[in-house]
């Protein structure tokens, strides 16, 4: 990409505003070398990072990032045998203790979510735990050298302190004595040179004897190092030149550790550096609102609801802009209102970001192509040192555009043709924009000469645009009108501003009449796009009413039919019943008939007595009920339109109209169609089968949480994400109470600790551990 291109198209500012994202050195490295990429599959690589990065960014809601260096100079030095100072050795232990975070978040990030690219990025860092501790052990994050860092160094350590105790307590006693309150500016032991001195008045210099060290500003005061002290000074300074040495010794074997491992220090420096830069791209893109085009290599564009990134969000205009489908050239004509340019460097802004792997402020479902090159020739390019003019720069530049254009590239035209006569500026833009279409670049082009408005409707693959302009406001909307031409509204906004009638009238007399029809034809086709957008919303508020319709009439249909089937089975039941009592009392009458016909030797036949009962046992109502779906077997029987089938949901006859989806059909039923699922209806001669229905299956993993968290050695930024995580752990795992262990130290994890548990929504109370538990170094914490 030609760097001014970059520039007229305000990407290095884009590049600006990525930075202040970057968590370290070596992320604002990265940013500051980034440039567009031509290669499509690298393109790709680079949004799926970016786009793994800002679901983590979602689901997390921040990343361990702190705590990263640029190490790789300590490195080098380490390996061509120079000692590091001990800021130096902190940075690299704080720089291993980061990228065993950032490993620990993404490995735990990867089994929520799949983050591919991101889990090979941390597959090449090696951990360095034995160096951190190596590091930490010596050096404290403040760069002092710790006792701790060899048995000599606290040794030689402790001897300093006596030696300079036994000092001190020599001087002491020198000032304390009774003599010395007229001898001495002021009663106190002092340091000069690093040897201990008292403050001697000039006339009283020769009381102590010794050595001058240092005076005062104004000569009366001498810093004197008193003769019966010198030699315990030399001790201490003896001690002081033994500690050095050691120190250099331990920092020249702790420089010499880091050299052994460069080659992961240097990879790890590069992958957290890479890390760093993705991250800042999603936080960027967190901040615009972006989202994830969908990349091509086919030289499309389909941006829907493109917003400029570096215009405030409550000020930018969001537009749809297509191109590189039915056509490969927009022209933007009309007058200069200041929405085309924004047009344009938007289009071209959001190109670049894309191919540079960030997200553009655009709608999801936007999608962008991956160029070989974009050229932009915008803005005034009047050159005073090349003692050009603006028309000679421009064309200089498109010249230069023309020696490189090719079929993948997208250029960028602002007032085409400008700066010298009109009608031949307009020829020479005509000119233009035929040569680079036939090349088959991708062009977005804007101008102001009405000779390019009948452009785009005698040429294939050329389509006119312009930017609304609000006569009631006499201002632009910025939105972009694609298939329409613009129109010059002088007479109009005259009009408004109340020029006179008479000298409007005039002026139209001397347009030609081609002219004002065109003007005529482009106010006909606003005209008509307003009705056709009122129309289209119109029809999506009726469509939005029927939908709505359709869904409540089918529910009140299910409605019916299960009230129905509800109510004839009260029927049934209540009828059962009845008849059952009547069986009953039959049954009684029979058999009194037959007693009296065994008694009193009646005339009644026993095949009358069984009809009887028949006929009584008849009279018991039998009710169909409506089978329910799944109750009947799936048919064995490939559907098609005109189909003869039961809908089970319903127990109604229907005839299938179409097929809406892959498992939906549409239903005739009656007078009413509706959508019904394919397993939902039976074709009524097929043979049944039973229905087989899908099991869910869980599967979940056995995990282990110990009922104590030792934060020992941790910083508070992370010892506080241990505990959040760790609280939420112990809660699934089901503890009644957990022990949090953060040890006595100056007590600031430990106050930090309770503070969070007190907050914490489901920790009921704290306490201190019992003697037995860790006293004072433990926090027990109480679930709810």
């Amino acid at each position: 990409m030609q760097e001014r291109t970059l520039k007229v198209l305000e990407f290095f500012k884009v590049r600006e505003q990525l930075i202040a994202h970057a968590s370290s050195a070596l992320g604002r490295d990265k940013i500051s070398k980034m440039i567009p990429s031509s290669d499509f599959a690298e393109v790709k690589r680079l949004q799926e990072e970016t786009d793994e990065a800002a679901t983590a960014l979602r689901l997390k809601g921040n990343v361990p990032l702190s705590g990263i260096h640029d190490i790789r100079a300590h490195v080098k030095r380490a390996v061509i045998g120079g000692a590091l100072s001990p800021s130096e050795l902190v940075q690299i232990a704080s720089t291993i203790s980061a990228s065993r975070q950032i490993k620990r978040f993404i490995e735990g990030l990867h089994e929520d979510s799949n983050v591919p690219h991101l889990f090979d990025y941390i597959g090449k860092i090696t951990p360095l735990t034995n160096l951190e501790q190596a590091i930490k052990m010596a050096i404290d994050e403040s760069g002092e050298v710790l006792d701790t860092a060899s048995d000599t160094l606290r040794a030689l350590r402790q001897q300093l302190r006596s030696n300079e105790s036994r000092v001190r307590e020599k001087l002491e006693s020198m000032i304390r004595s009774s003599s010395a309150q007229k001898m001495l500016s002021d009663a106190i032991v002092t340091i000069r040179n690093d040897r201990f001195v008292i403050p001697v008045k000039q006339e009283y210099r020769g009381h102590y004897g010794g050595i001058i060290h240092d005076q005062s500003s104004s000569g009366q005061t001498l810093f004197i190092e008193p003769q019966s002290i010198v030699q315990l000074n030399n001790q201490v300074q003896e001690i002081r030149v033994k500690e050095q040495v050691e120190i250099e010794r331990i920092l020249a074997e702790l420089s010499a550790q880091a050299a052994e491992h460069s080659a992961e220090l240097l990879g790890m420096t590069d992958v957290l550096g890479e890390l760093d830069f993705i991250f800042a791209k999603a936080r960027y893109s967190r901040t615009i609102k972006g989202s994830k085009p969908t990349m091509n290599n086919e030289g499309r564009i389909a941006l829907y609801k493109a917003r400029h990134p570096l215009i405030p969000a409550d000020e930018v205009v969001p537009n749809d802009i297509l191109l590189g489908k039915d056509y490969t050239t927009i022209v933007i004509t009309g007058p200069n209102t200041g929405g085309k340019t924004v047009t344009l460097k938007t289009v071209g802004l959001c190109t670049l970001m894309a191919q540079s792997g960030l997200q553009i402020p655009a709608l999801d479902g936007s999608e962008l192509a991956v160029f070989d090159a974009v050229y932009a020739d915008i803005g005034d390019e009047q050159s005073i040192e090349q003692s050009l003019s603006t028309f000679s720069s421009h064309m200089v530049n498109i010249v230069d555009i023309l020696n490189k254009a090719d079929h993948n590239s997208f250029i960028v035209f602002d007032e085409l043709g400008s700066g010298t006569d009109p009608q031949e500026g307009a020829a020479l833009a005509i000119s233009i924009l035929d040569e680079v279409y036939r090349r088959g670049a991708r062009v977005i082009a804007t101008t102001h000469y009405p000779e390019l408005k009948a452009y785009g409707y005698n040429r294939d693959g050329v389509m006119n645009a312009s930017v609304e302009f609000d006569i009631e406001t006499l201002s632009p909307t910025y939105r972009l009108l694609l298939g329409v031409p613009g129109r010059s509204n002088a007479f109009e906004i005259s009009r408004r501003l109340g020029l006179d009638e008479n000298i409007i009238s005039t002026a139209k007399s001397h347009v030609s009449e081609d002219s004002s029809q065109i003007e005529t034809m482009i106010s006909k086709l606003e005209s008509s796009r307003r009705e056709a957008e009122d129309e289209l919303a119109d029809a999506h508020d009726l469509l939005k009413q029927a939908e709505k319709l359709h869904a409540d009439l089918q529910k009140q249909v299910i409605d019916f039919y299960e009230q129905r089937d509800s109510l004839m089975e009260k029927a049934a039941e209540k009828a059962s019943k009845l008849v059952e009592k009547a069986t009953g009392e039959a049954e009684e009458i029979i058999s009194d008939l037959r007693k009296l016909r065994l008694e009193k030797n009646a005339e009644v036949k026993e095949h009358e007595l069984i009809e009887a009962r028949q006929r009584i046992a008849g009279a018991a109502p039998t009710v169909k009920k409506t089978e329910k779906p799944g109750a009947k077997k799936a048919a064995n029987h490939v559907f098609k339109p005109g189909d003869e089938v039961t809908v089970l949901t319903f127990g109604q006859k229907g005839t299938l109209l179409e097929k809406t989806s892959d498992l939906e059909w549409q239903v005739q039923i009656g007078i009413i169609k509706m959508k019904v699922a394919e397993k939902d209806i039976e074709y009524i001669k097929a043979p049944k089968q039973k229905e087989v229905k899908p099991m869910a299956i869980v599967k979940g993993r056995d995990t282990h949480v110990g009922l104590e968290l030792d934060l020992r050695g941790e910083r508070y930024e992370d010892a506080l994400m241990k505990v959040e995580k760790y609280l939420d752990d112990a809660l699934l795992a089901g503890y009644p109470r957990v022990s949090i262990i953060h040890g006595k130290g100056t007590g600031a994890l430990r106050q930090g600790v309770q503070e969070y548990l007190r907050n914490h929504r489901s920790v009921k109370k704290i306490r201190f551990g019992d003697a037995g538990e860790g006293g004072t170094g433990v926090t027990v914490a109480e679930f709810k």
